[in-house]
């Protein structure tokens, strides 16, 4: 299966690298994104660029794929679904929650010169980077790319409640299922709380388990597909 990979904020799709090479000794397609303005072009590119960039790789994959989002990228998978319900096979959600209709994409740190850079470790301290060595945050700062301000700001647009139909896996790392579902139960996540096939599969790692656990991301992504 092919299986579309989407790394959150600051992230291009080599984020992936570990994983995608475990995906393909499982026997899948791994296809790393690299998102407009995030790696690819110019840092004036829009949520509707990233958003035009999924649904391309979405149309270019073989068969039905499933289409897998990491934190705020969560809702560029959910976008998928929303704008091809009847393309995309699967949904999974890595350590993040899709945004409702008319709210902004990711809009969570300030921005400097029309985007939005790494605030540093101090807002991810604790469960979020308690798996990240030293050596590892260094790697991760010297690789972050900053995030457009029109893609940070850019307003989620939900149109087909067919979305709702796609299987949706949500991969809890820094959170547990249990924690989770009550967020859902609690109306904090009002799109999972309509979607009519949700998973929830546990990783004990912090919110970047491609870069502390892929070996076990990518067997979780295996069995999810």
């Amino acid at each position: 299966m092919d299986i579309l990979l989407i790394a959150g904020l600051w992230l291009d799709g080599s984020a992936w690298d570990d994983v995608a090479s475990a995906l393909r000794s499982l026997g899948h397609r791994p296809v790393p994104l690299t998102l407009p303005g995030q790696g690819d072009g110019p840092s004036s590119a829009t949520l509707d660029d990233q958003v035009a960039a999924v649904l391309a790789a979405v149309d270019a994959a073989s068969g039905k794929p499933m289409v897998v989002g990491h934190s705020a990228a969560a809702t560029l998978a959910w976008l998928a679904a929303d704008a091809r319900p009847d393309q995309v096979a699967k949904v999974v959600l890595i350590g993040g929650f899709p945004v409702g209709d008319g709210r902004p994409y990711a809009d969570f740190f300030p921005l400097r010169d029309g985007v939005m850079p790494f605030p540093g470790w101090d807002p991810f301290a604790g469960p979020d980077s308690a798996d990240l060595d030293e050596e590892a945050r260094h790697a991760f700062t010297a690789a972050v790319i900053p995030v457009p301000g029109d893609v940070a700001t850019g307003i989620v647009r939900l149109t087909d409640e067919r979305r709702f139909t796609v299987p949706v896996v949500l991969v809890c790392p820094e959170f547990t299922p249990a924690q989770a579902q009550a967020w859902i139960n609690a109306g904090d996540v009002a799109e999972l709380a309509q979607v009519t096939h949700l998973e929830f599969i546990d990783i004990d790692s912090g919110h970047w388990p491609m870069h502390t656990k892929p070996a076990e991301l990518a067997r979780l992504l295996a069995a999810a597909a």
